[in-house]
Parts: structure tokens; sequence; C-alpha cells
């Protein structure tokens, strides 16, 4: 009989970097229509796929001189070919063993209702909705069911959420974008991550938010698999205001005077005022004027690598602390003068900085419905 290592060997050969086991039990709560029971209701269990963001893909934006690499290939890259493909392989292996596989790539918001908001009538990325959806049959949610990629993570026990909402590994902190296969292949389940925190609520996030998007004392709490998991109230609209580069800080692209017939426009370039959902298409469609030619078909994805150049934090992981570090004690970039943002050893070591995951991999997994639902599992 197929197990659970074997699978996981597999699908590393196959170029993931990071293999969890979930039992779909653990969905239990789940609103329908981010419920993937209602997709394969025979699936035993779920596979989730990481796969890296290596930290040389940042360097360029991190010095703010080349920002074409990271939405290239950190971004699209890993979810339109890199990742598919290994899905495909992974499903096919499962076939050859005599079970199914359903592939699950991320997509972004396809579904119903927005997988920002929650909300069936508003999203903040309009043009990635359906319009319209009805379900076939009584009791079944109308398509596409959307699976919230963060909670997938965790119930595969790939690590946590963050104060953020940004998910973390110990492997790779924020740098991995996620796919899945659901299978009804008896395979044994991975423990919900249990480890030492990844996440130290040091709420650096906050401060560095170019949106200001992160709440520093509102937060949401959900419970999944009897546990209760606590993240801010991201402001979703201020998310993708930042997100798709409407914040001078982290968009060389965009001109002093874009927003010169707005009201408020030196307080929108600097992201500190909250946008209605109209302003912030409003914002957007000035925005889009002055992507570059070469990022047509990649932005806004380059605006979630735009991190602020002077204030940008280096990376950290439990396996090495002084990754791409100079100084043990605080972030400097090497071979540059410009100091980062400080990360004290006393509180730092062995955490991953909020600032960058913030910056870097906010759109790695796509963002939670955030009004409330009601229901135990996703109620943000």
């Amino acid at each position: 009989m197929l197990t659970a290592k074997e699978v996981k060997e597999y699908a590393k050969q196959c170029g993931a970097d990071l293999v969890g086991i979930g039992s779909m039990d653990r969905f239990e709560g789940a609103p329908m229509w981010a419920d993937p029971r209602y997709v394969f209701p025979d699936a035993k269990v779920i596979i989730a796929l990481a796969f890296r963001i290596p930290r040389g893909y940042l360097r360029g934006i991190e010095e703010g001189t080349h920002f074409y690499q990271y939405p290239a290939m950190g971004y699209a890259n890993i979810n339109e070919d890199y990742a598919p493909m290994v899905i495909r392989e992974l499903c096919c292996f499962l076939e050859d063993h005599g079970y199914e596989g359903g592939a699950w790539r991320n997509t972004g918001g396809r579904g119903p209702a927005s997988d920002f908001t929650g909300s069936e009538t508003e999203s903040p990325e309009l043009g990635r909705r359906i319009r319209y959806s009805e379900s076939v049959a009584p009791g079944k949610p109308a398509p596409d069911v959307f699976v919230h990629f963060r909670i997938a993570a965790y119930i595969c026990g790939l690590g946590e959420i963050g104060y953020s909402k940004v998910f973390l590994t110990p492997e790779f902190g924020p740098r991995q974008r996620f796919a899945f296969v659901f299978t009804d292949a008896p395979l044994d389940p991975d423990p919900i991550y249990d480890g030492p925190a990844i996440c130290d609520r040091c709420k650096l996030c906050v401060r560095e938010c170019p949106g200001h998007a992160i709440n520093k004392t509102e937060t949401v709490s959900v419970t999944v698999c009897g546990r209760e998991l606590t993240w801010n109230k991201l402001d979703e609209w201020q998310c993708f205001y930042a997100y798709m580069g409407g914040v001078k800080e982290i968009n060389p692209f965009l001109p002093p005077d874009a927003y010169k017939d707005l009201p408020d426009a030196e307080q929108i370039m600097r992201g500190e005022k909250k946008l209605t959902p109209e302003q912030v298409l409003e914002v957007q469609n000035i925005v889009r004027k002055y992507y570059p030619t070469y990022l047509a078909t990649i932005m806004p994805c380059v605006a979630a690598g735009a991190a602020s150049v002077p204030a940008w934090c280096i990376l950290r992981s439990r396996a090495s602390s002084r990754i791409h570090s100079s100084d043990p004690s605080g972030c400097t970039s090497p071979g540059s003068s410009r100091s980062l943002v400080p990360a004290p050893a006393a509180n730092r070591k062995g955490h991953w900085c909020h600032a960058e995951i913030h910056r870097t991999a906010s759109s790695a997994d796509h963002p939670a419905p955030s009004r409330p639902l009601n229901v135990d599992l996703c109620n943000h």
C-alpha cells in the first residue's frame, strides 16, 4: 500500500521543497464555499506542496534597482508553471498506484465570494471574481469552491499564520508559495505544527506596512482543529491599494504627481489615507497607467515584492540566524552602507521579521475572507 513517506519523497523529487499531509476532517466548520470536501467527497487527505522563493529573487528590489525578476520568477513562474507541473506529476503518481489526485493550484479568488473579504458583492480584486454563480443542486455550494490556502497549509502541519496574516514555515519563513492535491489514498496525516513559535508578535509588520493595513490592536480569531488561531484585523482594501503599487515608497515607477487630481494626493502617495473601495479602484486605474510595459502581464505582482528600500528587514531563519547578514545583532546589507530595520538579537534571533514578511509575501497565498461568517473555521 502507498505510504505517506513514499508520497512525500516523490513530491520532493518532482520539485516541491516542503510537503505536508492533513486529514480532510480538519476542515470541519469551514463555510461551504471554502470546504474542499464538496469538490472531492471521497478524499481522505490533503497534500500541501510548498515551493520556496529563493532569497536572491528579492535582491534587486532590496536595492531598488531591478523589479522584474521577483514577479516573474518568484510569483508567476511558481504559480503558473513550476507548481502545476509538480501537481500533475503527483496526481499521475497517485493514479499509477490506484488512487485519484485532485489538483488545486494557486489561482487567486475565482469563487462566488471574495477571498479578501468574504463578501458576495465586493472584492478588492474585482477582475478575479466570478460575476454570477449558482448551486447545481440543493445542499451544494455554488462553484467555484475556494480553499483557504493559509488554513490548508496549517492543516497540513507546515507552520503557522503570523500576526501579519502571512503563513510562516520554520524552513523559509514567508518565502514560499503553496499548491495542494486532494486524494482518496489512505495516507497518515502529519501532526499540526507544535514547534517553537515562528512569529513572536513583535508587530514590526504594523510599523513597516506601506499601506498601514495591519491593525496593531484589533485581531481576528478562528478555531481550526480545536486550536485558536489569531492574526490582525487586516484592512484588505488598504492592503490591496499598497499591494498594487499605489504607495510611492514601494513603487519607483509611480510619478510623484500621479494623484495630482485627487483630494489628499500626498497622503494617498504616502499610504496614509484610508481609502474607500471606490477610491481604491480609482487609484488602481491611475497606477496601471504607469506599469512598465515589460511588467504588464504580471503587475500588480511587482508591488508585492516592492519593499521599501530604506526599511527592508533581513531574513533570518532558524537554520541560520545570519543569512545574508553582516551583523548578527541587527540588519545591514552586505556591500552597502544603508542600514536596514534593526533586529536586536535579544528579541529577534531565530524569528522572521514581519516587515519583510508583509512586503515580500503578502500574495504568496491569497488573503482570507475578512467579513465575519459566523463559522468556526474561517471568519476572516
